[in-house]
C-alpha cells in the first residue's frame, strides 16, 4: 500500500526533529515540563510570534489542542463560531463539546471552507433569549478543510467582527506552516497581529512524531490552563519529549522549509491533475492538500493499486496530501497511476 497522499501525519520524523529527539533522550532531565527542552521549546515559539508574553503548553494530540483552548475560552452554556467544514466540526468526535462541558458549535458559512466574517453577526444575531447558547468564541482553521488559506487581511477582518461582538478568536493551526509558506507572512501576522488570541499550533502534521502547542497570546487567558491539560491527562510526565523536536522544528526555519516543499507537492500534483481530461480541481490549491472531483470508478481502479486516499464532498471527491517527506516521483507516480485507471476504467464493458 502507498500511504504518500493519504495524509501528511503519515509521515515519518523529519531529520531536524528526531535529531532533537534523540538529543533530549540523553541523560536525565525534570518530569512534568520543568526541563531544559520544554523551557528552550517555549522560548522558540515566543520568538517565532515575536510575542515574548504568549504562555505555550504541549499536549499530545490536535483534538486535545482544540477541545482544551476552546473550553478554556467557554462556560458550558456559552457557544462556539466555526465554519460547517471546520475541522472541530467534522471530525473532534465532540471533543470540544465534551471538555467543555457542552458547548455547542454554531455553524457558519463561506466558500472555499473559509467562514465568512458576516456569518458571526448572523449567528450573534439569531437570538439574544436565554434559551439560546450564547456565543463566546470564533474559532478558524488555517488552513482550511478545503485546502485554503486565510490572508492577513480576512483574519483581520474576522476578528474585527468577533471583538466588536464580544467574542474571543481561536485558530485550529494545525497546517499553520502550510499557511504561512503559502503567503510568506510573519507568524505574528498571521495570527496576533491580526486578532487572533489562542492558537493550537500544529507539530505532528509538519514532521514531528508527536505533540501540538497550545499558545496563548493574551496571557491571562491561560490562567489554571495547566490544570486543565492535567485533567485532561494531557499533561505528560517525560515532557521533553514532546516539547523538544519544537527546538529542531524551529531552528533557522526548518519548519517552513518544509511545508513550502509539502505545497509544492501538491501544486505539482494539481498541475498534473489539470492535464487530465475528466479531472476537475474542486478547491484553489493553496497549502499542501488538493482536492478533485474523479470518477468513482477510477478511484476503486486506483486504490486496487495500491493508492491510498481519503473521499470527501461527495461521491466523487477525493483528497491528496502532500508532506515533508513527498519527493516529485511520489507525485508522477500517482498521475501515471491515475491515468492508467483511467484508461481501464474506459476500456471496462459498461454494466446494465
Amino acid at each position: 500500500m502507498r500511504y504518500d497522499f493519504a495524509s501528511d501525519n503519515t509521515a515519518g520524523i523529519c531529520p531536524e526533529a528526531l535529531e532533537a529527539l534523540l538529543a533530549a533522550d540523553r541523560g536525565c532531565q525534570a518530569s512534568y515540563g520543568m526541563d531544559d527542552w520544554t523551557a528552550q521549546a517555549s522560548d522558540a515559539i515566543r520568538q517565532a510570534f515575536a510575542c515574548p508574553q504568549a504562555e505555550v503548553f504541549f499536549v499530545f494530540n490536535g483534538t486535545a489542542a482544540n477541545s482544551l483552548a476552546l473550553a478554556s475560552l467557554c462556560q458550558s452554556y456559552h457557544s462556539v463560531i466555526c465554519h460547517e467544514q471546520a475541522h472541530v466540526e467534522t471530525d473532534e468526535c465532540g471533543g470540544p463539546e465534551f471538555f467543555s462541558n457542552g458547548t455547542k458549535l454554531l455553524l457558519g458559512r463561506g466558500a472555499n471552507g473559509k467562514l465568512d466574517a458576516n456569518e458571526i453577526d448572523r449567528l450573534v444575531a439569531r437570538r439574544s433569549d436565554i434559551h439560546y447558547p450564547k456565543p463566546k468564541v470564533v474559532t478558524l482553521t488555517q488552513s482550511t478543510e478545503s485546502g485554503t488559506v486565510y490572508t492577513p487581511a480576512e483574519l483581520r477582518e474576522v476578528c474585527a467582527h468577533a471583538k466588536r461582538l464580544g467574542l474571543h478568536t481561536h485558530m485550529d493551526g494545525a497546517r499553520f506552516a502550510n499557511a504561512l509558506a503559502s503567503l510568506g507572512c510573519s507568524p505574528a501576522e498571521l495570527s496576533w497581529r491580526a486578532g487572533i488570541e489562542v492558537m493550537s499550533l500544529g507539530g505532528t502534521k509538519q514532521g514531528m512524531p508527536v505533540g501540538e502547542a497550545i499558545v496563548f497570546f493574551e496571557p491571562t487567558l491561560a490562567e489554571d490552563f495547566a490544570y486543565r491539560c492535567k485533567q485532561a491527562g494531557q499533561l505528560a510526565s517525560k515532557m521533553r519529549y514532546l516539547s523538544a523536536p519544537w527546538v529542531g522544528m524551529l531552528q533557522e526555519g526548518v519548519w517552513l522549509r518544509h511545508a513550502a516543499h509539502a505545497n509544492a507537492m501538491a501544486t505539482r500534483l494539481a498541475e498534473g491533475l489539470r492535464q487530465i481530461p475528466g479531472i476537475e480541481l474542486l478547491f484553489p490549491v493553496e497549502a499542501n492538500a488538493v482536492f478533485a472531483r474523479i470518477d468513482g470508478r477510477v478511484q476503486e481502479r486506483l486504490k486496487a493499486r495500491g493508492w491510498v486516499f481519503y473521499g470527501f464532498i461527495n461521491e466523487s471527491g477525493a483528497r491528496f496530501v502532500s508532506s515533508w517527506a513527498t519527493q516529485p516521483d511520489d507525485v508522477d507516480a500517482l498521475l501515471q497511476a491515475l491515468r492508467e485507471a483511467i484508461i481501464e476504467t474506459m476500456a471496462a464493458p459498461s454494466v446494465r
